[in-house]
């Protein structure tokens, strides 16, 4: 299925419309939590080890991805961008910030994640100290 980024867009509204108005509740511990924690580590373990196969591994080959500034990629898309990035003369580190990982979980599926992260890379074998904090969304199915 192919989602245009307006329909994805206006989904995302729903969401968040949906969150404010039950006042949904973050889940900040609990074993969905937990699961979820523990392979956005590994996840982002792959992508900091720059493991183009084992990253991929946690992605459905239906997998459909907003990025801002590219819009929506598929899975064979996606892995290209990665690669490409990987390639790379620096090296991106993503840490997720301590306290900001949220779960809420949804009825007959699983969840969505929410959380803060930071990137920052090496160059040229200097540290940057240049950090994009971030506010990211998951959905986990």
């Amino acid at each position: 299925m192919k989602i245009n980024q307006n329909y994805f867009a206006a989904i995302l509204i729903m969401i968040t419309a949906s969150f404010l108005a039950n006042k949904a509740v973050a889940q900040t511990s609990g074993s969905l939590y937990y699961e979820i924690e523990h392979m956005d580590s590994l996840q982002f373990g792959a992508f900091n080890a720059r493991n183009l196969d084992q990253l991929m591994q946690y992605f459905d080959n239906s997998l459909e991805l907003y990025q801002d500034n590219t819009g929506v990629r598929n899975y064979d898309q996606t892995r290209q961008a990665f690669d490409g990035l990987f390639k790379m003369d620096y090296v991106l580190t993503r840490k997720l910030l301590s306290g900001t990982l949220e779960i809420y979980p949804i009825k007959d599926y699983v969840a969505i994640e929410t959380g803060q992260h930071t990137f920052s890379h090496m160059e040229k074998g200097q540290y940057n100290i240049t950090y994009f904090n971030l506010k990211y969304y998951e959905i986990c199915l």
